[in-house]
């Protein structure tokens, strides 16, 4: 297969995970289109230097959230709260607003999160391994259980704070 197919087939495979990365970082539709073709474009330049050692999704982790976070620096925009007016979450089957109200309290509290540990909380959603976010990341797998216990932390506290007002 050539070499231009195989981005092209690893791009495909993977549109999803792309999208939530340009999700998680970023406010406005044309900010995540924008994102998402930086994503594309760091991906096909260090193409060459994938050597299928790690996971393709892995490696995919890695450019795309790094991306993001040189993106977010480079155009020094603030990534606190963002407004969750109609986006949709594949987390529920079912339609209960108390239910979607928690999820968009917590994804407001996740956005208040700084750029590593949002991309560690979003790798952990996605059911990725402590020694996987710990490839991906490139901080160690016990840092990754210590980051994620006081990341959940945080997110009681501030959940539980949005509810008492």
């Amino acid at each position: 297969m050539k070499r231009e197919d195989e981005f092209i087939q690893l791009i495909q495979e993977n549109q999803g995970l792309i999208y939530k990365i340009t999700t998680i970082y970023t406010r406005e539709r044309e900010e995540q289109e924008d994102l998402y073709q930086e994503i594309v474009y760091q991906t096909w330049k260090s193409f060459d230097q994938f050597k299928k050692a790690a996971k393709p999704s892995t490696w995919l982790y890695r450019v795309g959230m790094n991306t993001a976070i040189t993106h977010l620096n480079r155009s020094k925009k603030r990534v606190a709260a963002v407004p969750m007016e109609g986006m949709e979450f594949d987390l529920m089957d079912e339609t209960d607003s108390q239910k979607e109200e928690q999820i968009r309290q917590l994804y407001a509290e996740i956005r208040k999160l700084g750029l590593l540990d949002r991309g560690i909380v979003f790798l952990f959603l996605e059911g990725k391994s402590h020694e996987e976010i710990s490839e991906i990341v490139g901080i160690t797998s016990s840092n990754v259980g210590t980051r994620l216990s006081r990341i959940k932390e945080k997110l009681r506290k501030g959940v539980q704070t949005t509810k008492a007002h």
